[in-house]
């Protein structure tokens, strides 16, 4: 008979009809191709994964920063206002340089604790004399030297 007949003869391993079949392995080329091909795609789009998320990361700070920078010169342009402004300029020179305009009364307290200022000298330890008293006494020293 032919290969292809199905009848009834034995094939060689005694089992009549076609024989016994073989036991199917675990792993066929069919899957172990599909596996290759598998890994093959998961490797080649490792990088441009990889790359997308550093770039969005990278995005998500540049936003930041700007968001930063754009507050910063909202911030700037309040005070280039404040600065423009006549009544402003005047109350910031009567407050930190304590200049007073003509006609009006100016005071300034040098104690700014009232009444406690004495009564911490008093108490406390002796406080070190002003700069420029320790620079005389120095060229005065300097001076008995010679």
């Amino acid at each position: 008979m032919a290969r292809g007949d199905s009848g009834g003869t034995p094939r060689g391993d005694g089992s009549p009809g076609g024989g016994s079949r073989r036991a199917n392995p675990a792993l066929t080329s069919r899957a172990a191709i599909l596996a290759v091909v598998v890994c093959a795609i998961a490797l080649s789009l490792a990088y441009p994964v990889r790359e997308y998320i550093a770039q969005r990361q990278e995005i998500a700070s540049l936003e930041h920063k700007e968001r930063v920078a754009r507050k910063q010169v909202e911030e700037l342009s309040q005070r280039k206002q404040q600065l423009g402004d006549k009544s402003y300029i005047e109350r910031e020179a009567t407050r930190r340089l304590h200049y007073c305009r003509p006609g009006v009364k100016c005071y300034i307290v040098l104690d700014g604790g009232g009444g406690n200022g004495e009564q911490k000298r008093q108490g406390g330890p002796a406080s070190r004399p002003p700069w420029y008293e320790t620079l005389w006494r120095s060229v005065e020293a300097a001076d008995r030297a010679r």
